[in-house]
């Protein structure tokens, strides 16, 4: 009954991934139907399917991808932490992604393509302070959290300082996700890194059981639960960076979707890492073209709707979780 569970729950994610990408990419400010949009890049190419192609397909596979990695980023980063709170927006692993990345493009402009890399740097060094200012004759999840959460803090405030001495025109820029205007260029970069963390992902879901052992029990079957743990906390990082490179910070994917993917296939990482995916590309595209459509012509960037339904989400999992009082 539950493998029979779990195959529909892939189905009808995987469905609706379909029918939400199709209406995005037909409906908006230019609209065709699907027969006109299949027809256009097959056999009869037309001006507006053209611009839908440039201008909404880079969009589109940029959301799908974005979600994904931040979902699994999730998924990873609570299994290393045994924290079901554990998030890159939340722990400051997206803003201190964000800092680096903004710091050194903005100097070296033609280093854009190596944006993911810097991105890593800097969540890598927000994940390092995390874990560093956690410890305490062992790692607490609560204090691990409330440590990200000062460490996101120092972070987004850097962010915002140095867009305000580099004289940008707003805030925004750093701290709200643009998922408009993107390019086949970007899609390239979320392409290339992305599809590698995700594909290392799925090598890591054994370990990742592992890591929901006791730490002797582990450590009994063999395991160097130190290496097993910087391991998935790099390949987590890769992908929270990637997607703050791209598309900006949008927090919240990776607590949503990780506790209800749990809730739907169960706690097995073989497969809640590729249905958190699924859903988490299902998520911020669904997002992104709410926030398209709703005050059309105008627009609601995916990162505020996303804050809008995760801080009560939030609130809901810190009120009725005891296991953030674990160890």
């Amino acid at each position: 009954m539950q493998k029979q569970k779990i195959i529909w729950s892939f189905v009808s994610v995987s469905c609706l991934l379909v029918v939400v990408s199709l209406f995005s990419a037909t409906t908006g400010s230019l609209q065709v139907t699907i027969t006109e949009l299949i027809k256009g890049f097959i056999s009869e190419p037309n001006e507006t399917v053209l611009i839908i192609k440039d201008l909404r397909f880079p969009r589109i596979i940029i959301s799908l991808f974005t979600g994904a990695a931040l979902a699994v980023s999730g998924v990873l980063l609570q299994a290393v932490m045994r924290n079901p709170l554990a998030e890159a927006g939340i722990i400051g692993v997206a803003a201190g992604s964000r800092f680096v990345f903004l710091l050194i493009v903005t100097a070296y402009p033609m280093t854009f393509f190596y944006a993911p890399l810097f991105a890593f740097i800097g969540g890598a060094l927000a994940c390092f302070l995390v874990y560093a200012f956690s410890w305490k004759s062992g790692l607490s999840p609560l204090r691990m959290i409330l440590v990200g959460v000062a460490v996101n803090a120092v972070f987004t405030g850097l962010n915002q300082s140095f867009i305000y001495f580099v004289g940008y025109s707003s805030v925004t820029h750093a701290t709200v996700s643009s998922l408009a205007m993107k390019t086949w260029s970007e899609v390239d970069l979320v392409l290339i890194y992305g599809s590698l963390g995700l594909i290392l992902s799925l090598f890591l879901t054994t370990w990742c059981n592992v890591l929901a052992l006791q730490d002797k029990t582990a450590r009994n079957l063999g395991f160097q639960l130190s290496r097993l743990r910087l391991i998935i906390s790099a390949v987590a990082v890769l992908l929270a960076a990637v997607a703050t490179a791209v598309a900006g910070v949008i927090a919240f994917v990776g607590l949503l979707v990780p506790h209800i993917a749990r809730q739907i296939v169960g706690t097995d990482h073989k497969v809640l890492i590729p249905f958190s995916a699924l859903a988490g590309a299902l998520l911020v595209l669904t997002a992104d073209t709410l926030g398209r459509l709703v005050i059309a012509p105008n627009e609601i960037p995916a990162s505020i709707i996303m804050a809008v339904i995760g801080g009560p989400f939030l609130i809901f999992m810190l009120r009725k979780s005891d296991r953030i009082h674990g160890s």
